[in-house]
């Protein structure tokens, strides 16, 4: 019994430090924004740059997500004679909930572990050391312009991935099902409101961006300078990242959506 609350009191102890660990390097992280902020080019490169690792993969599979979601929304619907409402379901769906998580999920498993691996191998590389020794702070020449520049893309990255699943599920209800065009968009247009789903949806992935984007850029910047531990370290991005994903997804929800 003795050994079991040691091990716990252990366990516990380091979780509060780790943690506190991770919040002074987030708050470190954000000390030295707005240097990266005065060189704009260096954020816009990572835009790119990481918008066009997850790209691909997020048209592809929102557009499977919106012909899924289509065909299974449409045979419930039909027997209750709402198939109508297939628009606004599927909208609600994907804008509220799997375009948000999907996206984010989808953004740790790509873009996540480039980053992390990237840092790490800067690190086992000794670039990160060599900067410290020009009096260049690669907080801010390196890892602030990667956070910023994947917070940005990660709503927008969730933006198409609603919209291309929004045409998915049109192409079954519409084209495939032979579903009144009119009705489609018209109760989507009547079910979807702006400032408590769209705006809801921007907050989950600004979110979101925050906690996979820094949990890459921590796991990649403190990993020892091994290549096993980089290696090790792209496997947490995933697991940490993605389990913060759907915890703070959760938390959100409640908050946003249990008042209506």
């Amino acid at each position: 019994m003795m050994g079991f609350l040691a091990a716990l009191g252990r366990f516990t102890r380091e979780g509060v430090e780790s943690l506190g660990f991770a919040t002074r390097a987030f708050f470190n992280l954000l000390r030295f924004s707005p240097g990266a902020f005065r060189r704009p080019t260096l954020i816009t490169e990572q835009i790119h740059f990481i918008g066009n690792y997850s790209l691909v993969i997020t048209i592809v599979s929102g557009l499977f997500v919106g012909l899924v979601l289509g065909l299974q929304f449409y045979v419930n619907l039909i027997q209750f004679g709402a198939e109508e409402k297939l628009g606004p379901l599927t909208a609600l769906s994907l804008v509220r909930e799997l375009g948000p998580v999907v996206t984010a999920l989808l953004f740790a498993g790509r873009a996540g572990t480039s980053l992390t691996a990237e840092i790490g191998l800067m690190k086992a590389g000794e670039q990160l050391t060599a900067m410290e020794m020009m009096a260049v702070n690669p907080v801010q020449r390196v890892l602030a312009p990667r956070f910023w520049g994947g917070v940005i893309a990660m709503p927008i990255l969730a933006a198409v991935f609603s919209a291309v699943g929004i045409m998915g599920s049109y192409l079954v209800g519409v084209k495939l099902l032979g579903l009144d065009e009119g009705a489609f968009w018209s109760q989507m247009q009547a079910g979807v409101d702006v400032q408590r789903d769209i705006v809801s949806s921007v907050i989950k992935s600004f979110v979101f961006g925050v906690a996979v984007t820094f949990t890459a850029l921590f796991q990649g910047y403190h990993v020892k300078p091994t290549p096993a531990d980089v290696a090790r370290a792209t496997t947490r991005t995933v697991v940490i990242a993605s389990l913060l994903v759907l915890g703070l997804d959760f938390v959100m929800t409640a908050l946003m959506f249990t008042q209506e």
